[in-house]
């Protein structure tokens, strides 16, 4: 259907649309696109152990230990996204980010899940839809090895390669990981595998009785894993982010995992 000016002049506004702030008359101004994203990233992975009381005390109502307790994972990832248009790949400069992030072991009504106290990003569109979603993103700057094909600039994903990783936080080193290669593994972290437990929540700035927490799950399609690398790992905090991620700190380390992985995230569940 065709529009004359004078249909123009006439219609009634809709207003500014979009699918998050901002919104506009196109809805093109919106700093997120709708889902789904889908991911591509680089990971070096850190299973160890938390004071399993401090990991529970960590968790919502309707989320427990589940049968491992204490079980952790530190994360350090570099991710590639778009969304379905794929537009974003014509710009790098929007569609990379580093990531680092704490995952706990727990399970919702027997189920096993994961929950993420703690995160942090280097850009800011994917720190806004980590509150979408309900992941705590704050800002830091995240650094890890990446794997050398030729020469010696960098790491080899053979026996021996030592991969390391490094958070910093209002300019002050945080978390740092290193990850000695032994071999090649058919085990895929488990922390990496399960559904993740976020917590929907937003300030009530305008005393509406809106905005309730809301405890939801993350849902993926098409993960993928490439050739996994296991080895000995080391990892460390630094007192410099508080007392509250203090309290995650490992009690005891355990294997360290390279691997590249990619996902579909597709929306969120209501658990």
């Amino acid at each position: 259907m065709l529009f004359t000016d004078h249909d123009r002049k006439t219609a009634p506004s809709t207003g500014p649309v979009g699918y998050s702030l901002p919104i506009s008359p196109s809805g093109q101004a919106s700093m997120l696109t709708p889902p789904p994203w889908h991911f591509s990233g680089e990971v070096i992975m850190v299973e160890y152990r938390v004071d399993p009381a401090a990991a529970e005390r960590f968790l919502p109502p309707g989320l427990t230990l589940g049968a491992d307790p204490g079980a952790a994972a530190a994360v350090f990832a570099e991710w590639q996204w778009c969304s379905g248009s794929e537009d974003e790949l014509a710009e790098p400069a929007l569609n990379q980010f580093a990531e680092f992030l704490i995952l706990l072991g727990c399970e919702y009504r027997g189920a096993p899940m994961a929950r993420c106290p703690f995160a942090w990003v280097d850009q800011p569109v994917p720190m806004v839809r980590g509150w979408v979603q309900g992941m705590p993103k704050q800002f830091g700057v995240v650094h890890q090895s990446r794997p050398a094909a030729v020469g010696r600039g960098g790491p080899r994903l053979a026996p021996g390669g030592r991969f390391h990783g490094t958070l910093s936080v209002n300019g002050r080193r945080a978390v740092e990981t290193a990850v000695t290669l032994h071999g090649r593994t058919e085990h895929e972290p488990l922390l990496h595998t399960v559904p993740l437990a976020h917590t929907l929540m937003f300030p009530d700035w305008a005393s509406t009785g809106a905005g309730q927490p809301t405890l939801v799950a993350s849902e993926v399609t098409d993960v993928e894993f490439s050739g996994i690398w296991k080895g000995a790992a080391e990892l460390k905090f630094v007192d410099v982010v508080g007392a509250d991620f203090n309290e995650l700190s490992p009690i005891e380390t355990g294997d360290g995992y390279v691997f590249s992985y990619a996902e579909t995230l597709c929306s969120g569940r209501a658990l």
